[in-house]
């Protein structure tokens, strides 16, 4: 089954149990590819915390970088679920790699997976203007990886509180 969907919502907005909710309804075996990095102990905590939560019918593949070979990998072997692209593109940019040419050439791969894959990412837009530099040149690209790849999935959905609103309905 092609599908393809993002979840969208800001910190703590439920996005991930959404997310975890739709990939084990599109399939057995789902497989959950992380982008986080535990770095300090609170990340790991994070980390520790979502793995719990998922239990140990989730494959998990670590990918911090390189989403198109997670997906190449796992295609075919059940429904994946990419958490998130926000650790992502901060890996991308941190990594000095061009973000945007990474985005595009995801969001071209999509439409060609054979197994659903469901992308969580943060909605950073609703916020107050950044006062620094960096903060505010990380806010556009995270917007325009957020546009860019809702225009190449099927279905979008904003979280608030818990729930899923859906944006962009399979037939838009």
């Amino acid at each position: 089954m092609r599908k393809s969907i993002l979840i969208t919502g800001g910190a703590r907005s439920g996005k991930s149990r959404i997310a975890e909710d739709r990939a084990k309804a599109l399939g057995d075996a789902p497989i959950y590819i992380a982008t986080g990095q535990p770095f300090d102990g609170e990340m790991a905590a994070r980390i520790a915390a979502h793995q719990a939560r998922r239990g140990a019918e989730w494959t998990t593949v670590q990918e911090p970088l390189d989403l198109l070979g997670a997906l190449a990998e796992t295609d075919g072997k059940g429904p994946r679920l990419i958490d998130c692209l926000t650790l992502w593109l901060s890996n991308l940019m941190h990594d000095h790699r061009d973000w945007a040419e990474a985005t595009d050439a995801l969001a071209h791969a999509l439409p060609d997976q054979i197994s659903p894959v469901i992308l969580v990412t943060n909605e950073v837009g609703l916020g107050i203007v950044p006062e620094n530099a960096l903060a505010r040149t990380f806010r556009d690209a995270q917007g325009a990886v957020n546009q860019r790849v809702a225009a190449a999935v099927d279905e979008v959905y904003l979280a608030v509180s818990g729930y899923p609103m859906k944006v962009k309905p399979n037939d838009a």
